[in-house]
């Protein structure tokens, strides 16, 4: 009986190894994965579309924004939605490569609505 013990523990030891070596190879894999923002939609103007920056959204908080939800005033971007203005020279702004709204919002929380980036198209005079 002994002999027979031994050999189930010789073929699993080998089999346990190899479980943990695989184990910790996809730990390894999803830890030090690359971060990846999520895209645009194509548009006629960027028709392969384009992806936000990780730093607008880093859980997919960002979408091309509908007409009349981003408003040009003289105080600044108003987000019709919310009533938050961001103004025109904040950080928060940046240059949309599809000459199309996007708005990057948190999605829940404390700070729920609150804008992350906004793409704006160039400025009419």
């Amino acid at each position: 009986m002994s002999v027979a013990k031994s050999r189930s523990a010789q073929a699993v030891h080998p089999a346990g190894r190899l479980l943990f070596s695989l184990f910790v190879t996809g730990m390894v894999a999803v830890l030090t994965a690359p971060a990846f923002a999520h895209d645009a939609k194509p548009t006629a103007a960027m028709p392969q579309g384009w992806s936000y920056p990780f730093a607008c959204c880093a859980n997919y908080d960002c979408r091309t924004a509908h007409t009349g939800e981003v408003l040009e005033k003289p105080e600044g971007y108003v987000i019709a939605g919310t009533g938050e203005v961001v103004p025109m020279t904040d950080k928060r702004v940046k240059d949309s490569p599809d000459g199309e709204f996007h708005w990057c919002a948190h999605q829940a929380g404390l700070d729920a609505g609150k804008t992350i980036c906004l793409f704006v198209p160039p400025r009419s005079y």
